[in-house]
């Protein structure tokens, strides 16, 4: 479904130019979830940035679906394949676009019909009832931002979804809530998740292999069990683990 190989990510021009990501490679198989952990900075948003086309200075191959993507064109048929949730459920919805006017908007945008059946079956899908559609932001809680920030992903009918830090805006006795509709809806859609995080236990729940990341360059790639049982191969990837607060091996 995704293949990355030898991606560089930079910001800025010489002198100045910072190498966000370097020589990146990795692939995600059709229905996988993957994860992409490191420390901040570390490069791992920046990655699902390029590949949804909101950074568009970057070399190497990005594949979607078996489809090259070049770095400045993205058409509708992309954005019908892939979707990105933000870190942020009320930054990336608009304060004065009620839950219906954001999913009618999508909708119409992907060439959709039958707007109504449509909304009422996505607020269904993330656990919010119809008495929701007419709310404005401020009128939810982050829990049910993010619920419908999922639901504006899933309008499109995406097969690939780019999670960045879905959970680590929201109180952590929503987060678990958010993590287990998103494995349904994985299971539900046959959805391809592709999840940036900096909490291990939410990877090792969510993932079924992950990449490593330090300043920029992929580390190692390992499967979920390796993280359950700090079997890594890296120096790095062990002192990440042991470092991961509230990590309990399996």
């Amino acid at each position: 479904m995704l293949r990355v190989e030898n991606l560089n990510v930079w910001f800025g021009h010489e002198p100045d130019r910072v190498d966000a990501v370097k020589d990146a490679s990795f692939t995600v198989a059709q229905g996988e979830s993957f994860g992409l952990v490191g420390e901040s900075g570390s490069g791992k948003s920046t990655i699902l940035r390029a590949v949804a086309g909101l950074i568009d200075t970057w070399s190497g191959t990005i594949a979607v679906a078996g489809q090259p993507l070049t770095a400045r064109k993205r058409d509708r048929a992309f954005y019908k394949t892939v979707q990105m949730v933000f870190q942020d459920p009320y930054a990336s919805l608009h304060p004065r676009h009620s839950v219906d006017a954001v999913l009618s908007e999508t909708l119409r945008l992907q060439g959709m019909d039958d707007i109504d059946r449509r909304i009422a079956r996505l607020l269904d899908d993330v656990g919010l009832g119809r008495g929701f559609r007419f709310r404005y932001p401020h009128q939810l809680s982050g829990g049910q931002r993010q619920r419908v920030a999922i639901a504006r992903a899933l309008a499109a009918e995406p097969r690939l979804l780019l999670l960045d830090e879905p959970t680590s805006a929201l109180d952590v006795s929503v987060q678990a809530e958010i993590l287990n509709l998103l494995s349904d809806l994985r299971t539900e859609h046959g959805l391809t998740y592709v999840m940036v995080s900096h909490d291990l236990a939410v990877v090792g729940h969510m993932c079924d292999r992950l990449a490593v990341m330090q300043a920029g360059r992929i580390v190692e790639v390992m499967g979920v069990e390796s993280l359950r049982q700090g079997t890594a191969q890296q120096d790095y990837t062990r002192q990440l683990i042991a470092a991961s607060e509230g990590y309990a091996r399996a």
